[in-house]
């Protein structure tokens, strides 16, 4: 696929950080991109999210992590990863060998986990920016998910701005009772952007053997059952933050549903569980996008987002 040839004006900004196209792969869904890069070039897309990486290696969740449910897929992953350490010396340099954006998704238990990891980040080049996971679903005490509360958002998001200069967003979910709120925070925290929006809380249930189907009972759902709902809650946060980017996920599979997002409100896309069927998705969204905004006479992203007519 041609997409450097000349036609509609694919760039987006989000904050200090500008990317070429629309167009990422979300965390959690390419690892740190060895597998994915066997299909395509990452380097043609806006941005790579890695895996999220925590301070120590993690071993995760025991098996099994992952089944199939109408319309979507549920995880249980535990966040997995070999720590921040080995990330950096084993998988970074490949990622900046072949010219990738790279934006890495950072968690941690405590706002000071989040923050150790982020300055060992931020300080190795190649690292375009750090998305701050604070919203995964698998974590072992669902009660401290910080995406779920204003003020522990707002202390995370706090906590890593103070350390690091490099762009920040935050990575955010509409099971939060009010996303609004929680994105209001963030963005006065000092998030440069939003993602919205993680998994939401799944359980599935195998009949026959009286068990759940994943090993650690309850999951994150993702895919396109969850779509609907991620864009409600684009729409919202762009209607109250207008000025804020946001990254939009949540069952995107094809250039309509990008553009699902962006009239609602987003800046950019990204591109999740997909990729486990399709591993050129987000290659063939982004074309998918350039040959609408061709057919339609749009000359740049902005003449689309937030374009959503009320009835």
């Amino acid at each position: 696929m041609a997409l450097n040839r000349g036609g509609p004006d694919l760039r987006v900004r989000l904050g200090r950080l500008t990317l070429k196209n629309p167009v990422l792969v979300a965390s959690g869904t390419a690892g740190f991109g060895e597998e994915l890069s066997d299909f395509f070039d990452l380097s043609l897309l806006g941005a790579f999210v890695t895996k999220t990486v925590t301070l120590e290696p993690r071993p995760g969740f025991p098996p099994p992590r992952a089944c199939e449910t109408p319309s979507g897929m549920l995880n249980a992953i535990g966040l997995q990863n070999p720590g921040v350490d080995v990330f950096i010396r084993d998988h970074l340099p490949r990622l900046r060998a072949r010219g990738v954006t790279v934006l890495v998704s950072v968690a941690g238990d405590s706002v000071q986990e989040m923050v150790r990891v982020a300055e060992r980040i931020a300080s190795e080049p190649g690292v375009a920016g750090v998305e701050l996971n604070l919203s995964c679903p698998n974590v072992e005490d669902r009660a401290r998910i910080f995406a779920m509360s204003p003020e522990a958002t707002a202390r995370a998001v706090a906590g890593v701005r103070r350390a690091v200069r490099i762009p920040l967003l935050a990575k955010l979910t509409a099971a939060a009772g009010d996303v609004v709120a929680v994105a209001e925070a963030a963005a006065r925290a000092g998030a440069e952007a939003l993602s919205i929006t993680n998994t939401l809380p799944g359980m599935a249930i195998d009949v026959a053997r009286r068990r759940p189907k994943l090993g650690a009972t309850l999951g994150g759902l993702s895919g396109p059952a969850i779509r609907p709902i991620a864009v409600a809650a684009v729409w919202q946060v762009s209607r109250a933050l207008p000025g804020v980017p946001i990254v939009g996920m949540g069952g995107v599979t094809s250039a309509e549903d990008a553009l699902e997002f962006i009239m609602a409100g987003a800046w950019a896309v990204a591109v999740g569980t997909a990729n486990f069927s399709n591993p050129r998705a987000p290659l063939e969204v982004l074309e998918g996008v350039r040959r609408f905004m061709e057919a339609e006479g749009v000359s740049s992203l902005e003449e689309i987002r937030g374009s959503l007519k009320p009835w």
